[in-house]
């Protein structure tokens, strides 16, 4: 999608959802989260790219304990407010997780089958530990029965843009979350 105007691309944008302060708050509690359990031990936070590359940024600053960033890329949008229902891994971790403790930091679960196959994926390279924490879990969408270890925020089934997340691209840089309007 290419926008002739900012006219154009504000009209998409229906309505703001989770503010930046909300955000902020959030985040605070969540690094703080990590820190109790990690407890000074050293540990990866692996982003899937690239929807959760602002949370992660702004989560790895909260947390205290020693820590390494990975990054993966996993697909199943394709310039649509729908899942396809095929996850791709289109790029895969670089360190090797064995025996690390790994904190997977996930934009948003929808359906679950990315994230679903992206921690089987994970879990079989042997890692100590392996939890999720996600920015938005969409309960209602849920198609794979997976739970999130730490979720920030619960949303209704909307379309929601901002803060990392997007539509065809665009939307990322919002500093809050809105809901997408067609």
């Amino acid at each position: 999608m290419n926008y002739k105007t900012k006219e154009e691309y504000e009209a998409h944008i229906n309505r703001e959802l989770i503010s930046a302060d909300e955000i902020a708050a959030a985040i605070a509690k969540a690094g703080e989260y990590i820190d109790s359990i990690y407890d000074g031990t050293p540990l990866i936070l692996v982003s899937i790219l690239k929807g959760s590359f602002v949370f992660l940024g702004d989560l790895c600053r909260r947390v205290t304990v020693p820590c390494e960033i990975g990054f993966m890329a996993a697909k199943s949008y394709y310039e649509s407010t729908n899942s396809s229902g095929i996850v791709n891994i289109t790029m895969d971790l670089h360190q090797d997780i064995k025996g690390c403790d790994v904190v997977i930091v996930e934009d948003i679960i929808d359906t679950g089958r990315t994230l679903n196959d992206v921690v089987k994926l994970l879990n079989a390279r042997g890692p100590r530990s392996l939890r999720v924490m996600t920015l938005l879990d969409k309960p209602e969408r849920r198609i794979v029965d997976f739970k999130a270890d730490y979720s920030l925020f619960t949303i209704p089934d909307y379309f929601v843009i901002g803060y990392g997340l997007d539509y065809g691209e665009y939307y990322r840089n919002l500093p809050y979350i809105a809901e997408y309007k067609e």
